[in-house]
């Protein structure tokens, strides 16, 4: 058993930033020798600065091995709070950033394609518009799951994501903030020149035997086509490409025969543009929550909030409020 650590002598007076800015980036790393790269400083540099943090803390950190090295419970335990300690200090710089001039700073944003293809585009036109000097760093992260990595080790602010199943099914309450934006849907489309976009009608069972492109089976947009067809009592269509790719789908519909099922809020971006056309067809009814993901107790900067304003108004037409 380790003994209690003396915060005064052991930890106010000899732990430094620098010290867990090394600590992060050889767990980062795996390898003393690759800090030591990274930072540009020498490997005995590294070495010494972790075993001085290991004395101030009186256990051992790594484990060490010819592969490179391990955090232990006690680096693990080391790693989670440094990180959100070192957050709260970048987000209390950022905080005075605003304070010294409210019209910059950055917001960092995890977004599935679909969306960044849909309501991104006009939000941040018209964000900008408005803060011109608050830059906005856009990542793409996938959505199967409540697992967003970047956004649990504070990578990124928010992510805007797809909602497959409830948050609570997946895990996500316990560190999670999950806001529902609005409830997005699937459609069917085609190009405006294909023959099914000139019809005022259609049954989906007479879409058996046309060149379908979708996503993988088990998701969302292929679960809801396939539930489609079987209540019909009609087998699951061939399906020419599969592909989770946006620009890809929207492309092959405007140039081809092919038909495709999207979320209603990217086909209302891209129709006119690119010359495609919802089919007059009736689905199940499922709604497809888009939503705003924070990490639970995290300050989050005033930019970053004044972003989440933003998108929150932007959106709430389609929730069908004023």
């Amino acid at each position: 058993m380790t003994e209690s650590i003396d915060w005064d002598h052991q930890i106010g007076r000899r732990l430094r930033l620098r010290d867990l800015h090394v600590f992060f980036t050889v767990v980062q790393r795996g390898s003393m020798a690759k800090a030591a790269a990274q930072l540009g400083v020498s490997q005995p540099t590294i070495s010494e600065t972790i075993a001085d943090l290991e004395h101030a803390l009186g256990v051992k950190l790594f484990d060490r091995s010819p592969r490179g090295v391990t955090c232990t419970m006690y680096g693990h335990a080391l790693l989670k709070r440094g990180l959100m300690a070192f957050d709260e200090l970048r987000q209390g710089l950022r905080d005075i950033e605003y304070l010294a001039d409210p019209g910059v700073g950055e917001v960092r944003i995890g977004c599935v394609e679909s969306i960044a293809a849909a309501i991104l585009p006009p939000a941040i036109q018209s964000f900008y518009e408005r803060h011109p000097h608050i830059a906005l760093d856009v990542v793409q992260v996938a959505t199967p799951t409540f697992e967003f990595p970047q956004l649990r080790d504070r990578r990124l602010d928010l992510v805007l994501a797809r909602l497959v199943r409830p948050p609570s099914m997946d895990g996500a309450d316990d560190e999670l903030n999950v806001e529902i934006l609005f409830n997005d849907e699937i459609v069917v489309a085609a190009g405006a020149s294909s023959p099914w976009a000139q019809r005022s009608t259609i049954d989906i069972a007479e879409l058996a035997d046309a060149p379908w492109i979708l996503t993988a089976p088990g998701t969302w947009n292929y679960k809801v086509i396939m539930d489609a067809f079987s209540a019909r009592g009609v087998a699951m269509p061939r399906v020419v490409a599969r592909t989770f790719s946006v620009p890809l789908r929207t492309t092959l519909l405007a140039d081809g025969p092919f038909v495709t099922a999207l979320p209603a809020s990217v086909l209302r971006l891209n129709a006119d543009r690119l010359a495609l056309k919802e089919l007059p067809l009736a689905l199940p009814e499922r709604p497809w929550p888009v939503a705003v993901v924070t990490l639970k107790g995290r300050t989050l900067s005033p930019v970053v909030e004044l972003f989440i304003d933003h998108i929150r108004a932007f959106t709430r037409p389609a929730t069908g409020g004023a």
